[in-house]
């Protein structure tokens, strides 16, 4: 089964494409963690995933997104490549959102 989800940070500007039939939009997510490590210092890591969705998804991610927000992405992973105008093959790994929600931070009593 090829599921995720993704609870971070919108990383940057929504890019949305208008095919006249519905829409598209790519967005990246940060997400971090940390941990301690054997010297007891708190060590932070950051990832970064692409996303992209299309149709009514799209839509509502145009009037839900901006830089910064704290959302959860459900979707899929999928590779794809092509060829750029160099005639090189790039590789893409991007996540296929099926389900955008803005996600509130935990309040620590």
């Amino acid at each position: 089964m090829n599921t995720v989800k993704l609870i971070g940070n919108v990383g940057g500007e929504i890019k949305v494409k208008d095919f006249g039939t519905g829409k598209v939009v790519n967005f990246s997510i940060a997400t971090n963690e940390s941990y301690i490590n054997k010297n007891k210092e708190e060590v932070k890591h950051t990832d970064w995933h692409n996303i992209v969705a299309w149709g009514k998804l799209a839509e509502e991610c145009e009037n839900l997104l901006a830089k910064g927000k704290m959302i959860t992405v459900e979707g899929k992973i999928s590779y794809r490549q092509y060829q750029n105008k160099d005639n090189q093959t790039v590789k893409v790994t991007e996540i296929v959102a099926s389900k955008v929600e803005e996600t509130q931070k935990k309040q620590l009593a």
